[in-house]
């Protein structure tokens, strides 16, 4: 099982990030995260994979090779990085691509660094360029060079660094330039989990979480949880709750995870309030579209930002919304699913559904 429950990108999706939680909650999401890759659910072929990359260094008494984790938010870049320094048995340290503007940030935490430790840079897209360009040549070389001055008198000295391995994370492997991309010795894609898979992860969370629950009441929360595991784990500590307060702790089955989860807006197909208000003003309010992002985010009182990042991946990864050169277009499985009634076809302008289905 795996899951980013802490890090970086925790922010990534703020619509399941509850604003009660405090430092026992952090302690409880950072102790179920799996310890070695025998524990970790999922992603076979990522897992397999680096298992034979970090054996291999092992047998060479060597540091393993820098390693990329693409893939959503979630899914447990993370929480690999953690098993990287584990199964190397070297300390690591975590800082994201935002917190380095300068080239300076960088040095100081590479100078730092002690021979074979991990260290994991989330977001490694966002880096500023002085700093990536520095980190071209401290991944191949192990050296940075320090400018001391300014101007026509500014000094470069060159500084040694200790073997270490870069564990770099992003959600947009094509921001990344092919300089830095091929720098890394290992590349891996972090997927989205099937059902089957998610319902592992619960069972193993509720066991640590001294939880009872039945498999159908696992296979529930696993059926909206995104095909992430940070999801699953998030919603099956809102069941939890909603079942140690109306059923006084007893055993979590399907019918008490359909209620609980209906209590927090999650319908069965994994859909929250914001992508239904979404959905909800593009079918009703503009006939199913197309309509421009502002203008749908202005209908649902949501910055630009929130729906393009948060509400519409999964819509469209569900089939629900379709984006065109035109602007967003709801599909029929969309109307479906909220239960209305597409508007006839050709009613509008340049055969367009109609805004009102006359």
């Amino acid at each position: 099982m795996n899951w980013d429950e802490t890090g970086p990108d925790t922010a990534a999706d703020p619509r399941l990030v509850d604003s009660s939680a405090d430092g026992e909650d952090q302690a409880v999401e950072a102790a179920l995260r799996p310890k070695d890759l025998e524990e970790f659910v999922g992603q076979e072929k990522v897992r397999e994979q680096l298992d034979l990359v970090l054996r291999a260094a092992r047998a060479r008494g060597a540091t393993a090779d820098h390693v990329l984790l693409s893939g959503a938010p979630g899914l447990g870049k993370t929480t690999l990085s953690m098993i990287i320094a584990a199964e190397m048995g070297a300390p690591i340290r975590i800082t994201s691509g935002p917190a380095i503007q300068h080239a300076g940030d960088l040095a100081a935490i590479l100078s730092s660094l002690q021979e074979g430790e991990v260290l994991f840079l989330d977001e490694i897209h966002r880096m500023s360029r002085p700093a990536e360009e520095m980190l071209y040549m401290a991944m191949e070389d192990f050296r940075v060079d320090v400018i001391v001055g300014k101007g026509p008198g500014a000094t470069a000295i060159p500084l040694e660094l200790p073997p270490f391995t870069l564990v770099g994370a992003t959600t947009r492997a094509g921001l990344l330039p092919p300089p830095l991309r091929d720098r890394f010795g290992f590349t891996g894609h972090m997927e989205f989990y099937e059902p089957s898979e998610l319902e592992r992860v619960i069972h193993r969370s509720a066991r640590l979480l001294d939880v009872e629950i039945g498999a159908d009441g696992a296979a529930e929360i696993a059926g909206r949880s995104r095909g992430t595991p940070r999801i699953a784990n998030r919603l099956l500590r809102r069941v939890r709750d909603y079942a140690q307060v109306k059923t006084d702790g007893g055993i979590i089955d399907k019918d008490v995870a359909n209620a609980a989860l209906k209590v927090y807006e999650v319908d069965p197909r994994g859909l929250d309030r914001l992508d239904r208000a979404v959905l909800g003003a593009l079918l009703k309010l503009f006939g199913g579209g197309p309509v421009g992002l502002s203008t749908l985010a202005v209908a649902v009182g949501e910055e630009r930002e929130t729906v393009e990042e948060v509400a519409e991946p999964f819509l469209v990864r569900e089939g629900l919304l379709a984006r065109t050169p035109r602007g967003r277009v709801a599909t029929p499985a969309a109307w479906a699913h909220l239960g209305l009634v597409p508007p006839q076809q050709g009613s509008g302008k340049a055969g367009q559904p109609g805004l009102f289905g006359t």
